[in-house]
């Protein structure tokens, strides 16, 4: 998908937020990506998916799985695309877990999708996840990597936009600094 596109759709559907933000890690940012408001498009959300199910088509995925909350969602109409099974881990005293009577064979090759990364951090937790269970990780599907491209999972990666979004630490915050209204937190960890 070209870059414009992806930023088409994401500024359309109100889902690239300016402002004072709070992100998960707890750094501070102008601007925040909130994917759920392009998820609330079925069509959108497809068109995104059909493009991370392309990068992926001839690498023997087998199953797509996505990281409660955020992923869910992509994660189900990438695994459509692809025709194979999805499911997806979630936390459990503070470790992903497959629950729901989920179950990975050993040898199955999984490809991850997540809506938005800036540290990756749920996605390392469901490559590990899927490590432990014997399954092979075929690569990471990403929606938005704010990153800029910088994480490395260590396995093939595509995104359907990558931006170089800037944060900072609380402490260091230039719209704190400059008085602004407090941060907000709109994702789904709190």
């Amino acid at each position: 998908m070209e870059h414009e596109r992806a930023l088409t759709i994401f500024t359309q559907s109100k889902a690239l937020m300016e402002g004072h933000f709070k992100l998960t890690s707890g750094r501070h940012s102008n601007q925040y990506m909130q994917c759920a408001r392009v998820q609330q498009y079925p069509e959108l959300n497809e068109e995104l998916a059909r493009d991370l199910a392309a990068a992926f088509a001839g690498d023997g995925v087998e199953v797509v799985m996505g990281p409660a909350m955020g992923g869910i969602i992509t994660a189900y109409e990438v695994a459509r695309q692809l025709k194979v099974t999805n499911m997806f881990a979630e936390r459990e005293d503070g470790k992903m877990k497959l629950r729901r009577g989920f179950e990975l064979t050993p040898g199955t090759r999984v490809l991850v999708v997540e809506d938005v990364i800036t540290t990756g951090g749920s996605v390392k937790e469901v490559i590990e996840l899927i490590n432990e269970l014997g399954g092979v990780v075929a690569g990471v599907g990403i929606l938005v990597d704010r990153s800029g491209g910088q994480i490395d999972f260590g396995v093939k990666k595509a995104a359907a936009l990558t931006l170089s979004i800037q944060s900072w630490e609380a402490a260091d915050c230039p719209l704190c600094k400059a008085g602004a209204a407090p941060a907000i937190k709109p994702g789904s960890r709190g």
